[in-house]
């Protein structure tokens, strides 16, 4: 129940926010970064802040089974029920995994989590200092009526330089599909819907029938006014990242047996093997100056 702080009182009211309105969350692997987004005064979501992760485990790539070590990839739905208060790592929110994309795949896993404490194994670790903050900004969105929030999480941001540097994964295909959904977003600044039905995301559908997640697709139609902006700026996007595979754009080496990574905030504090009393303090939080990359905590 800790309050939001006077400073962020005063950032929401700067961007013409509400402490009550939505919230929606991003999270990408590679740049360590995780968004909160809220609803302003126009109805549509803004950059409300971004966190530096201080913390991730496994490789780029979605999650498949238990042990993997994997932080998990793509949409999820986080409830007043996913959140934790009482978390060994100070606080946490579940993100919900599996979703009804990874059970149809039949990947498996539980205790996914954002939460503090900065170690993790197959979670995204903030400080408690950020998760705190985290944790208030959704509180408040649920005490103001929203059910739940979204939580996307991403490999990377999804830009025409990152999709060619990334050509050769083998979760290409994978990628370019929620991409479809951080499309959406992009050109809408609205939370997507998200269906899935012959084991894929279907974003913005409109059917008659339900959608099962492992069945053949019901008849839908794609809301026109969201699919033609999308699917202006996908063009764009693969003619742009053509061009960038034609200049010779060197591509990321595919992981084998990594472990994650830290924001450079964290990893930072991390080599500089200080007094080891000592904490870096950062804008976002502190950790110990002489920490070694974690372990993880066990969480999955």
């Amino acid at each position: 129940m800790q309050p939001l702080s006077e400073r962020m009182l005063a950032t929401l009211k700067a961007k013409n926010m509400d402490k009550e309105s939505p919230i929606l969350v991003r999270v990408f692997k590679e740049e360590a970064e995780l968004e909160v987004w809220k609803q302003d005064d126009s109805g549509r979501f803004a950059l409300l802040r971004t966190y530096p992760i201080c913390r991730w485990s496994g490789e780029l790539g979605p999650k498949f089974k238990t042990g993997d070590r994997q932080a998990p990839e793509g949409f999820y739905t986080i409830t007043p029920g996913l959140m934790n208060p009482d978390s060994s790592q100070y606080l946490a929110i579940n993100t919900g995994f599996p979703n009804a994309y990874d059970r149809a795949n039949s990947r498996t896993g539980a205790f996914l989590m954002i939460h503090g404490g900065c170690s993790s194994a197959g979670c995204y670790a903030m400080t408690d200092e950020q998760i705190a903050e985290i944790y208030a900004l959704a509180r408040e969105a649920f005490f103001g009526g929203q059910k739940s929030f979204q939580l996307q999480a991403y490999p990377f941001r999804m830009t025409p330089l990152n999709m060619a540097r990334h050509r050769n994964s083998p979760h290409l295909a994978f990628w370019r599909m929620i991409k479809e959904g951080y499309d959406h977003f992009e050109v809408t600044h609205l939370e997507p819907q998200v269906d899935v039905c012959e084991r894929r995301y279907i974003f913005d559908a409109e059917a008659t029938d339900r959608f099962s997640p492992a069945e053949r697709c019901p008849a839908y139609k794609l809301r026109e006014d969201i699919v033609v902006a999308a699917r202006e700026k996908q063009r764009r996007d693969d003619i742009e990242t053509v061009e960038l595979i034609n200049r010779g754009i060197p591509t990321v080496p595919v992981a084998t047996g990594s472990d994650g990574g830290m924001n450079p905030t964290f990893l930072a504090a991390v080599r500089s093997q200080r007094d080891p009393g000592a904490v870096i303090r950062t804008a976002s939080g502190t950790i110990p100056a002489h920490v070694n990359p974690p372990e993880g905590n066990g969480d999955d």
